[in-house]
């Protein structure tokens, strides 16, 4: 069940365990914050839900050490700000054991200083920045990382599609988008192909053309726009508008359901690189996907995702530790090694950053198709 609570500076949702209420002398209390409202909602309530179904499970199963997992989640709004505030509140208020958030990189380095410095572990599902774990030994990710990712880009561009001559456009106060705009170029650069522009906006802006204008008089084979959905959405109409017909190219922020109710036709051809592919034929894929429509009766994002995989990584390290104390899940979440992820085999590093694939997937109107795979 769940209760719903709201002031002027935070919104909380309590979501209880599976079975119900439970004492809490058997509860293991857990906390999450996202952004389940404003410009990138579907980021954090995708998360929220992949998580929600991966305790749910733990639950039914019978919880970990005989005891229930209480989720507490709170929403950010999108603003690093209340990360910060709310991360604080989840340690010091809540007493939680770990925390798993938040989407946007920018989100996670204004709350990971707070988790790192009451030490207690957070695990962010699909924060990029290599800065993100870069705060101290509690920070962790599921996810790969912007050099990664970059990399991946380029390389399809280069050798899959043949396409050698981009513009690139990128959110300069968004921390995921330069990280991703600057890996991207380093790369594009050292194998040969040519960056014609490099252009920016700011996150909140909504005409584009300024931008687009200036990329159009340089005639490039590609765009790289390594923003969030809402952008990338508007971006692709405004290109074609203005008889742009370069290739879009995005990252994995451009995975929402939104993406084509805000671009309609205009994303159609383009590419980004994401966590996994629905049409996967993968056991453990198709397994999660059937079990999260018959909960939520839609069909789940790369969000969604990764927050089931961080529950579920969590939920082994809290089972593998000696005591449930923060200090020992931490040790714990350091040795993961092969976990079977829906979003790929999962092993931690030494920096506390996941090794694992990442799929290249090409939008379709409202679909979204596998094209392969790149590993490290």
């Amino acid at each position: 069940m769940k209760k719903l609570f709201s002031s002027a500076l935070l919104g909380l949702l309590i979501i209880l365990p599976f079975s119900g209420c439970t004492k809490k002398t058997d509860e293991i209390l857990i906390g999450e914050f996202g952004t389940l409202t404003g410009s990138e909602a579907t980021f954090g309530q995708s998360t929220n839900k992949g998580l929600r179904m991966a305790f749910d499970e733990i639950n039914a199963a019978g919880g970990i050490k005989g005891k229930k997992i209480k989720l507490i989640t709170y929403d950010n709004q999108g603003k690093p700000d209340e990360s910060a505030a709310v991360v604080k509140r989840l340690i010091t208020q809540d007493k939680v054991l770990a925390i798993i958030g938040e989407v946007a990189s920018s989100r996670s380095l204004a709350a990971a200083p707070i988790a790192q410095q009451y030490k207690v572990p957070m695990i962010s599902p699909s924060s990029t920045s290599p800065k993100v774990t870069e705060v101290g030994d509690y920070i962790f990710r599921i996810c790969f990382i912007d050099p990664f990712q970059g990399a991946v880009m380029a390389k399809f561009m280069l050798d899959n599609l043949k396409l050698k001559k981009v513009a690139v456009l990128r959110d300069v106060k968004n921390e995921y988008s330069v990280g991703l705009a600057d890996t991207f170029i380093q790369e594009v650069k050292a194998r040969g192909g040519e960056v014609l522009i490099d252009v920016s906006y700011q996150a909140n802006d909504i005409d584009f053309k300024a931008q687009l204008t200036q990329i159009k008089s340089k005639n490039p084979e590609v765009i790289f726009v390594p923003g969030y959905y809402t952008d990338a959405g508007l971006i692709t109409v405004q290109a074609r508008q203005l008889g742009i017909k370069s290739v879009f190219l995005g990252g994995d922020g451009w995975d929402s359901p939104k993406l084509h109710e805000i671009a309609k036709e205009a994303a159609s051809g383009s590419y980004f690189s994401n966590h996994y592919a629905t049409d996967s034929t993968e056991t453990i894929v198709q397994e999660f996907i059937q079990k999260y429509k018959a909960q939520f009766n839609e069909l789940p994002d790369a969000m969604a995702a990764l927050g089931y995989d961080a529950g579920k990584v969590l939920a082994q390290a809290i089972t593998n530790a000696s005591e449930l104390k923060p200090e020992l899940v931490k040790n714990e979440l350091a040795k993961i090694k092969d976990f079977p992820g829906v979003t790929g085999v999962i092993t931690i590093d030494e920096k506390r950053n996941a090794i694992k694939s990442a799929v290249i997937v090409k939008v379709e109107g409202n679909d979204k198709k596998f094209v392969t795979k790149m590993t490290p």
